[in-house]
């Protein structure tokens, strides 16, 4: 599929987002955004509460999300490597908030700067 192609359903898939009842306010913390939307603590947490080791927590993210090998280009490298809390920090980090790669990377790369190669 072209980039094109792919970024044109990116876009009307935002736009059907943003019109859906699940729309999100923009200083809506992801952790609320999928209790709401996807029935409680549970949808995330085994019986509400976090595992210890966040195994269980990484299974649901990629139950609705996929795998991050599935992902686009600043997905794929970090699979095996990450998992989606090590990067989102679902009950700090707001709804449509990207984390920055200068978090663990000191060479200046960013996600534009990934997805274009």
């Amino acid at each position: 599929m072209s980039k094109k192609l792919l970024s044109a359903l990116f876009g009307a898939s935002l736009a059907a987002l943003a019109l859906s009842p699940a729309a999100f306010a923009a200083d809506q913390k992801l952790s609320d955004f999928h209790a709401e939307n996807n029935g409680g603590c549970e949808t995330c947490h085994k019986d509400g509460s976090p595992s210890a080791d966040g195994a269980f927590e990484f299974e649901q993210c990629q139950s609705c999300h996929g795998g991050l090998a599935e992902m686009d280009a600043v997905h794929k490298p970090h699979d095996g490597n990450l998992v989606c809390a090590d990067c989102h920090a679902v009950h700090d980090m707001n709804v449509g908030q990207k984390p920055t790669c200068e978090s663990c990377h000191d060479d200046g790369r960013t996600p534009e700067k990934v997805m274009a190669k």
